[in-house]
């Protein structure tokens, strides 16, 4: 390997840690929707209240869900990581460019326009929903989408930085 592989080596390394880093963040968040789901069954008296358990439980789970999901792949990305730089490093890069700016796209698409929208709909629909169980349900779906555009908006930046220092890697090749 020469000096500029071990280089695009340790970024996409750095890279894969710091996602996995992101991806704690949806466990923790995951865990205190569970803790707080546990609270309203237990200590609720309202129909309220009560109303909470059932879409804390399931947002919470999804979090984790989630979180160990980007956890686990991450894992195994970072294990393939040293064999695909040793084989071809230029084939890894392109590869790398390619699916950083697939994700990028779709981090447009989906964090940054659907899930904004997600949380008006759900933000104007408690005003009109009358059931507990209802506005329960949407303002846990904001809450939720927030955790995700938080956690993604970083990630987001963070994948726009691995991009560009692929580029500059492929260009000094």
């Amino acid at each position: 390997m020469t000096v500029t592989d071990i280089d695009i080596l340790e970024t996409a390394i750095d890279w894969a840690k710091a996602g996995m880093f992101l991806a704690t963040f949806f466990n923790i968040f995951g865990l205190l929707f569970l803790i707080a789901n546990v609270g309203f069954w237990h200590f609720g008296k309202t129909a309220m209240a009560k109303a909470y358990v059932i879409p804390l439980l399931v947002a919470g789970s999804l979090l984790v869900v989630i979180g160990v999901g980007l956890i686990i792949s991450n894992q195994m990305r970072l294990a393939g990581f040293p064999g695909a730089v040793g084989a071809d490093a230029a084939a890894f890069v392109a590869a790398e460019i390619d699916r950083a700016e697939q994700t990028i796209a779709s981090y447009q698409n989906v964090v940054f326009k659907a899930i904004p929208v997600i949380i008006m709909i759900c933000a104007a629909l408690v005003l009109f929903l009358e059931s507990p169980v209802w506005q329960a349900s949407v303002i846990v779906v904001v809450a939720m989408m927030a955790v995700i555009m938080l956690v993604d908006t970083n990630a987001s930046m963070r994948l726009e930085n691995y991009r560009d220092q692929l580029l500059l890697a492929e260009r000094q090749k």
